[in-house]
């Protein structure tokens, strides 16, 4: 065999092997600490600015609003932002993180020109789900989707196409990552969060889906004020998913191996809740894998002596957002 199959099996195995069995604060401290470097620094020294309303709708029992948000100057993102009428201020807030697709557009019931939608897709509108439950809800726009792709991408292909190849493979040349990009956007979306009257900072949750539940998951490795997670569609091993067949760029970190499997990183959450949503027929995050990784994430809240504090749901379906038990789960962790 002429093939490197083999000698990335065993490269696999031999890093992976290497790689330290002791959940403690020590352990802790360490990994995140590596995985924060590995995503790369997207520390800015600019000044914030102020957030620009582009658009306010009453949709009946929510406000939608739409903003845009200087992130890392010049980077500029939009956010949607829904309300709930008649309830009490400050409102538990969740971050709503789009996976790939036409954007933050597919949370919130909007075709990509903006105009109302009435079949869902795989996102299943769960802002607006989130917001009926009670939630203020904060869905920006990751970088390289939507109306975020690079401007040679914009008006081609199809609305679900993106830039995510061409950002990545760029910020590699420069030592960072797409990944990190994304996560330290949102990260500034909490400081915005953190000084409005609106939304209780002591409250703040966070769900996604897909490449959603990357930025989901990693943001809230890195963003303690995350109190409560909820990951859909994406909690696997590297093994099983991403390495088992062809992803995005924007799913590789370099060396991230050498630091850690996923479920070691998402791991890194505890003692904070997490809830862990899959489909059973989710053909790029296997059920198989799904399995071993909650595994190895019960015995990390066992660690920490916070078993009560992680939750799961395997559900019959595919790539998709469920919600059947998360919504009800984020109510009683932040409501």
């Amino acid at each position: 065999m002429w093939s490197a199959d083999l000698y990335l099996e065993r490269l696999y195995e031999e890093t992976v092997a290497a790689q330290p069995v002791v959940y403690d604060e020590n352990w802790k401290k360490e990994l995140k600490e590596k995985f924060h470097k590995a995503l790369g620094d997207f520390s800015s020294n600019s000044e914030e600015q102020e957030a620009i309303q582009l658009e306010k709708v009453d949709m009946g029992d929510y406000i939608r609003y739409r903003i845009e948000l200087v992130t890392i100057p010049p980077l500029k993102m939009p956010i949607y932002i829904l309300i709930p009428k008649n309830h009490p201020l400050p409102l538990p807030t969740v971050l709503a993180i789009h996976g790939h697709g036409y954007g933050h557009k597919e949370l919130v019931g909007l075709n990509p020109d903006g105009s109302s939608r009435e079949k869902s897709t795989y996102h299943e509108d769960f802002a607006i789900d989130l917001v009926q439950k009670g939630f203020a809800v904060i869905a920006p726009e990751l970088i390289g989707f939507g109306d975020r792709k690079l401007q040679e991408d914009q008006g081609k292909g199809k609305p679900g196409d993106n830039s995510c190849y061409r950002l990545a493979s760029q910020l590699l040349l420069y030592g960072k990552t797409l990944a990190g990009l994304r996560v330290h956007e949102c990260m500034k979306v909490i400081d915005y969060l953190d000084k409005q009257k609106e939304f209780d900072s002591s409250k703040i949750g966070c769900m996604g889906i897909s490449g959603g539940g990357l930025v989901t998951a990693f943001t809230s490795i890195l963003d303690d004020r995350i109190k409560a997670t909820v990951i859909s569609g994406y909690t696997n091993t590297f093994r099983g998913s991403i390495i088992d067949r062809r992803h995005c760029l924007d799913n590789y970190i370099p060396n991230i191996l050498q630091i850690a499997e996923m479920p070691e990183l998402i791991g890194l959450i505890a003692p904070r809740a997490l809830f862990i949503e899959a489909g059973k027929e989710d053909h790029l995050f296997p059920l198989q894998h799904v399995q071993m990784a909650l595994s190895e994430l019960e015995k990390i809240y066992q660690s920490f002596d916070a078993e009560s504090l992680l939750a799961s749901h395997l559900f019959a379906g595919g790539h998709e957002i469920s919600g059947e038990y998360s919504y009800g789960w984020l109510v009683e962790q932040l409501k």
